[in-house]
């Protein structure tokens, strides 16, 4: 049951493809729904997701050549899909684009033909002149592909690195470095795992995008609907509902989906115009949906993906990494809650009306079997068993219980569609895996990684909150514009050795430089998923973003706090009360900074009551037994006399009236 009136229902969904293809690439693909390439999209897409479900039971190939055959399809895809240029035919394939697809198609057809001679000659390292031809095509294929699809900023800066690989000799001071030939270049990034088809795009053909068609099954079943309702039954109703609405629908679909951008604008259609409709000033909405969508992907069970390239970089088991994100993604979300729902109490917005929102039961009993999948998604995950196959049993699983009610049954029919829309949303990722293939192989093969760690930390001077800092900046600045897993590798690659030389543990460094990664998605002056909150907000869209920093703060505080105090990732624990009371001083500390910013308890906050606010909740939020009990200590004075100015102020006006 929708709560969104049906007219204005058309109103936003016609708006949906236009504000998503503003600000997202991924979603500018032709419309071609008959003749031959529609068939060739399909037979492509459903082919290739069956070649992964099947390798995910039997086994794949060999590493090279099961990265070659995903990143080539998923380039012959792309070429077919989207045009090069916004002038470029909207519904039909260019003469030009048949060449980039048949050219993306052959490099792979010649490594899998030439496989057995190609380890000859790579055994004595001898690549012959087809090799590097071959080379230097599929480069280029990558960088034009990734033009497409994921855009300027990332294919800006694989250029740049590619480039910064020749000119080495000519770089002044720590960029120095020998140069490298076009053939030595092309040869290790293709032909090697450690370029294009190192471990970025080995973790796209393993295990993401198992993760994707596993959310594209659960859509096509409903799931997307079925979270809308339950979080409009849970919260719709309360102060503030629909914004509320909006952070758990969105928190839970972006777990998923791993796409912030498409997750603002599928949720966002829906739940922005609920937080107008009650009172919500448009940016603020706008920026509402834009955190709790980037959120997701700092959220148990899928992570959006990105923890288990984590899990393959730091070789740790997945379970470690979401069991450890748990109460980090908790405090991040509680933090939003609360501004939300300061927010509603300061201008008295009010919740929806109850006769307009679901029963929470009616759609439990209507959908719940929908979460079977996901509960033992995260039992088989927790119980040692391997992300592939799990995601593979998962798959499977959604299928039959979607057989459970009428309304959400697959047939034949859906489970081919869900299996062209989940490689239609690997595409990007699949692409943007390739291309930091080339960065990270640029880095790896000049030395560039260490010197950079060491800029890192000549600036912080030897100083661990510095390094912190300036690793935050790095991360933001890398972030911006990026997809979130070229991020995450980006930001593990350059700027995560710095706090590793300081001696902070490899998993919480790698966390702190994913956090920063993905709010740079919220963070002016590119901040992509508050500018598309604010397109469907009508907003401005630099406001919006601004009022996106102030709602994630606490997202920016989170990462020093574990690592000053990893016991909230549950790591280094002495005692399991470390864990509670390291949780409940942060719970504290994050409520009392939300209401430090939105200047409200009980009553409107003074400047100076703000400012005492705020002290109070760092020192809570520092690790500690001093600094806890003096957070306490201010922010419980803050509660009484707060409490005090209301009573005073409710006397009044019982005595005037």
């Amino acid at each position: 049951m929708s709560a969104v009136p049906k007219a204005q229902q058309g109103t936003e969904t016609a708006n949906e493809d236009g504000i998503l293809e503003k600000y997202d690439l991924e979603s500018r693909f032709r419309k071609i729904d008959k003749g031959f390439w529609r068939w060739l999209i399909f037979v492509l897409s459903v082919g290739l997701a069956g070649y992964h479900l099947y390798t995910s039971y039997f086994g794949p190939l060999d590493a090279l050549r099961h990265r070659v055959l995903h990143t080539s399809i998923v380039a012959v895809l792309i070429f077919i899909m989207y045009p090069a240029f916004l002038k470029s035919p909207k519904h039909r394939v260019s003469a030009p684009d048949i060449l980039w697809a048949l050219l993306a198609f052959s490099s792979g057809a010649y490594i899998f033909i030439e496989y057995k001679a190609i380890v000859q000659r790579m055994s004595i390292f001898a690549p012959s002149t087809l090799d590097v031809t071959f080379g230097i095509v599929t480069m280029i294929v990558v960088v034009e592909g990734g033009r497409r699809i994921v855009g300027t900023a990332l294919t800006i800066l694989t250029l740049i690195f590619l480039l910064y690989a020749f000119v080495g000799p000519w770089m002044p001071g720590f960029l120095e470095h020998n140069g490298k030939s076009l053939d030595e270049i092309s040869i290790y990034m293709y032909l090697s795992t450690e370029g294009i088809f190192g471990t970025a795009i080995g973790v796209s053909a393993s295990y993401i995008v198992l993760f994707i068609l596993f959310g594209a099954f659960l859509n096509r079943s409903g799931m997307g609907q079925f979270f809308n309702d339950i979080a409009l039954g849970l919260a719709g109703h309360s102060t503030g509902g629909p914004a509320k609405v909006a952070v758990v629908s969105s928190g839970l679909l972006g777990s998923i989906n791993g796409s912030a951008l498409a997750n603002v604008v599928t949720t966002g259609a829906f739940t922005i115009p609920l937080m107008k409709r009650v009172g919500y000033k448009p940016a603020f909405a706008g920026a509402v949906e834009a955190t709790a969508s980037v959120g997701g992907q700092i959220i148990p069970p899928v992570m959006g993906a990105t923890a288990f390239i984590m899990a393959e970089t730091l070789g740790i088991p997945y379970s470690q990494i979401a069991l450890a994100a748990i109460l980090p993604g908790l405090l991040y979300y509680i933090g939003i809650i609360a501004i939300v729902h300061l927010r509603a109490k300061r201008h008295n917005l009010l919740g929806l009306p109850k006769e307009e929102l679901p029963s929470v039961w009616g759609v439990l009993k209507q959908g719940g079997h929908l979460l079977i999948p996901i509960i033992v998604l995260i039992y088989l995950l927790f119980t040692g068993k391997t992300p592939i196959f799990a995601a593979f049993f998962a798959i499977l699983l959604s299928v039959v219980v979607s057989w459970f009610n009428p309304s959400t049954r697959m047939g034949i029919k859906d489970v081919l569609l869900a299996m062209e829309s989940g490689i239609k949303s690997t595409l990007g990722v699949a692409m943007s895996c390739a291309m930091v293939g080339l960065i990270v192989g640029v880095t790896t093969l000049t030395g560039l990684g260490p010197k950079l760690t060491q800029s890192i930390l000549y600036l912080g001077q030897g100083h661990l909150f510095l390094t912190l800092f300036f690793t935050m900046i790095a991360c933001i600045i890398m972030g911006m514009g990026l997809p979130s897993i070229p991020t995450y590798i980006i930001t593990a690659t350059m700027a995560a050795p710095a706090l590793l030389e300081l001696g902070i543990a490899p998993f919480v460094t790698h966390l702190f430089v994913f956090y920063f990664g993905i709010l740079a998605n919220v963070t002016p002056p590119v901040a992509l998923a508050a500018f598309a909150g604010a397109g469907i907000a009508g907003a401005n869209p630099n406001k919006t973003g601004w009022e996106a920093v102030r709602l994630a703060l606490s997202g920016f505080i989170i990462p020093f706090i574990f690592v000053y105090s990893p016991a909230l990732l549950l790591q280094d624990l002495t005692h399991w009360t470390e864990v509670i009371w390291v949780a409940v001083t942060a719970v504290g500390g994050v409520i009392g900074l939300s209401v430090a910013i939105e200047g409200y308890l009980f009553s409107s906050l003074s400047l100076a009551a703000r400012v005492i606010t705020l002290i109070g909740s760092i020192t809570l939020i520092i690790p500690g037994a001093w600094t806890d009990i003096l957070g306490i200590i201010i922010l419980t004075a803050v509660v009484l006399g707060q409490k005090m100015m209301t009573k005073k102020a409710k006397n009044k006006i019982t005595a005037s009236a």
